[in-house]
């Protein structure tokens, strides 16, 4: 048994296949394995809360794992000892989450792109057709990781309490969340997670796509991460396109083709879920 696995930081999808490529069991999801977050323990511990993983852990012969907070050697290393203390018969390979981004949009195992994550993250790369290339280091969420979930919901949450929403879109906000004040601090500072917690609220803005306000902060989101990310590689803008993956891009395909026109970069695929496209390159590299 094969496990192809996508991780965020809110969710880890897992797939098993055998060596032809066919699907042996139901897609499973586990909480997601972000070892720059979590420790070793909690990393274990969402794994073995899957029956079905504990149940079939010594058929597997393989575990290729892409992952957010594996862009760096320790968070990885620490994860693939993780994952090999419970698949002790399989070779694991741990990869950043990037690189499934790349394998799920490229038109060819070869071809040249820029290739943009926005989930519950944010990340962008260069793949040359060989290597990818990083050129800045992540900071984490705090920081970083513009246009992504948890920065969208941390511009609703800013909005709302800041009164720069339309008094509509307040109102709906006020009714899907529990924005006390108390109740975010203690999700924000004294609970795990709190990139995914920041991230559950993007939601709202694909619900309320109609509304001027939201596309105007969907596309400041996107102008902001082209200007801090996609344009770091603008020398070779004029002749790779520019895929995206994760499900912000996914829902955000028209904003992006709006500022992509604007600042000038050529729009590629979307790939809402990366795990889709793994399988066929794996099987394809175990012949």
């Amino acid at each position: 048994m094969i496990l192809i696995v996508d991780s965020g930081s809110t969710k880890c999808d897992w797939i098993s296949v055998d060596e032809n490529g066919e699907q042996l069991l139901e897609k499973i999801r586990t909480k997601g394995l972000n070892p720059a977050i979590l420790k070793k323990k909690k990393l274990h511990k969402n794994i073995s809360k899957s029956k079905v993983l504990m149940k079939y852990k010594s058929d597997v012969s393989h575990v290729f794992f892409y992952g957010a907070g594996c862009g760096t050697p320790k968070p990885r290393l620490q994860l693939k000892r993780v994952l090999e203390s419970i698949f002790t018969s399989a070779l694991v390979d741990v990869q950043e989450d990037t690189m499934a981004a790349v394998r799920a949009t490229i038109n060819h195992d070869t071809e040249p792109a820029v290739v943009c994550i926005l989930g519950t993250g944010s990340n962008c790369s260069y793949f040359d057709g060989q290597q990818l290339h990083q050129k800045v280091d992540s900071l984490g969420y705090s920081i970083m990781d513009d246009a992504s979930g948890n920065y969208f919901g941390k511009q609703l949450i800013r909005d709302f309490y800041f009164n720069l929403m339309p008094e509509n879109i307040k109102i709906s906000f006020a009714e899907k969340y529990n924005l006390d004040a108390d109740h975010i601090k203690y999700n924000l500072y004294k609970q795990a997670n709190p990139n995914a917690y920041l991230a559950s609220f993007a939601e709202f803005m694909f619900l309320n796509k109609d509304s001027d306000y939201i596309k105007e902060l969907i596309k400041d989101g996107i102008r902001l991460f082209t200007k801090t990310m996609i344009m770091q590689y603008k020398n070779v803008l004029n002749s790779a396109t520019v895929h995206f993956a994760g499900s912000i891009a996914y829902f955000s395909q028209d904003e992006i083709h709006v500022v992509a026109a604007e600042l000038g970069f050529k729009v590629g695929n979307f790939a809402r879920r990366p795990i889709e496209g793994l399988t066929q390159f794996h099987i394809k590299n175990l012949k």
